[in-house]
């Protein structure tokens, strides 16, 4: 046998083996019991906010020039908010990266953009090589360590992807190296997150997310309070469920609410869990419709669910924001958050779209970012025109609800900008 195969062949026997007894360790793991969740406790508002809405429109990215997606938001103190989101070219280019920026309650104002992680970084953090970048999520641990977590690629689409984690001991100042959390036996790719983590009372952390690559199922990723995976477990199986978004509604219940992948029904899944995250209901289709779109949830000091969805039979041309009860089976609509002005989103042409576009983006960009609008305008060919005309598409919504009341909701704008939503309790009792 020829040197170069027998080095193949053995190679390839190594693997499997070391395989073989990585599989056999997961599935002889025995079962956890998961300490109850870290519920959201109300507390007095001691900030001293200047005259504003109940209800905020503005801008929290500012590259006019870049395609954007996949925002998240984290609480870091009273007074300050943190989103990140991916940016580059296009989704899934080589430029991409992971970006932030900074929300100061009390003046109603974004910073400037910072760069968190690059291809580049991750590679060398990871020490492997690494493709392309996407979908970070940010939470701020019970114990005030600020984590995030992003999906890479090496080989293959997002179905080769694994995912990746970064602390920051400083509030975001400082961050550590990225390191690759192993959750798969098999050359630990086709994990992606998308959604909120959620934390245990023993400071565990609660990951939701999902596969695409052999199957498209849900999955609950249980992290040490170090970041390093305990377990792993089913929320959904089969080839018909993405990206779960997990709401604790008490000390061990919660409820998991998907994205439809499948040819069914094309309407929201939904799971529930009694025991902390350790078991999960077989998945029911709710009333909305969805897309094979993004949802997110967040728990009501009504002890309701508010919910914001793409609630249309195909496309992203309206976002819409919902409320129902923790049985989910009475949706009330709160508001259209955005949307397009041809009530069934059919395309249409540039000269009819390209005011149409300057007038939302000058309804939702806020005064730090109105002085923008000229720029954006002159890109938008690139970004939302295609031969059969323009679309408007409002996407990847991602929510919270604070301890002083406020929901803060961030979503993609046309894949141009991120556009941040914040309302009262007072607003919301208003609309129902």
């Amino acid at each position: 046998m020829p040197l170069r195969r027998h080095v193949m062949v053995r190679n390839l026997l190594l693997t499997a083996a070391l395989s073989a007894i990585f599989v056999t360790a997961w599935v002889q793991n025995p079962p956890l019991t998961a300490a109850p969740f870290v519920t959201r406790d109300a507390a007095p508002n001691t900030l001293e906010l200047s005259p504003r809405s109940p209800f905020v429109n503005s801008f929290a990215s500012s590259d006019t020039g870049d395609y954007v997606h996949s925002a998240a938001l984290a609480q870091l103190s009273e007074s300050t908010l943190m989103s990140v989101w991916f940016a580059g070219s296009r989704e899934g280019a080589r430029d991409v990266q992971i970006r932030s920026a900074r929300f100061d309650i009390a003046s109603d104002k974004w910073d400037s953009e910072e760069i968190l992680a690059t291809r580049e970084s991750t590679q060398e953090g990871v020490n492997r090589y690494i493709r392309k970048l996407g979908n970070p999520v940010i939470a701020l641990a019970p114990d005030q360590r600020l984590w995030l977590f992003y999906v890479s690629v090496s080989v293959g689409g997002w179905g080769g992807s694994s995912v990746n984690a970064m602390v920051s001991e400083d509030m975001g100042k400082n961050w550590s190296e990225p390191w690759s959390l192993v959750t798969s036996p098999f050359f630990n790719i086709s994990t992606l997150v998308r959604s909120a983590p959620v934390f245990h009372a023993d400071g565990s952390i609660g990951l939701p997310v999902y596969h695409e690559f052999i199957g498209k199922f849900a999955e609950y990723l249980l992290l040490s309070p170090d970041g390093e995976v305990i377990d792993k477990i089913r929320i959904s199986r089969g080839n018909h469920s993405l990206q779960p978004s997990v709401v604790p509604t008490g000390p061990r219940s919660a409820v998991a609410m998907m994205r439809y992948a499948g040819t069914e029904h094309h309407r929201v899944l939904a799971s529930t869990t009694e025991d902390a995250g350790r078991t999960w209901s077989t998945p029911v289709p709710l009333e909305p419709f969805n897309p094979n779109s993004s949802l997110a949830a967040a728990l009501t000091h009504r002890n309701t669910l508010v919910v914001a969805l793409n609630n249309l039979r195909d496309g992203r041309f309206r976002l819409s924001l919902y409320e129902t009860d923790l049985k989910m089976e009475k949706w009330d609509l709160l508001i259209d958050l955005d949307e397009s002005p041809d009530p069934e989103g059919a395309p249409m042409s540039e000269t009819r779209f390209e005011p149409e576009l300057r007038e939302q983006f000058i309804a939702s960009s806020g005064r730090e970012r109105s002085g923008l609008v000229d720029s954006f305008m002159s890109q938008v060919d690139e970004r939302m025109c295609r031969k059969s005309g323009c679309e408007f598409e409002y996407e990847y919504p991602y929510l919270m609800h604070t301890r002083e009341g406020i929901f803060h909701l961030v979503y993609s704008w046309n894949n141009s900008f991120i556009k941040h939503v914040s309302f009262t309790e007072d607003w919301l009792e208003s609309r129902l």
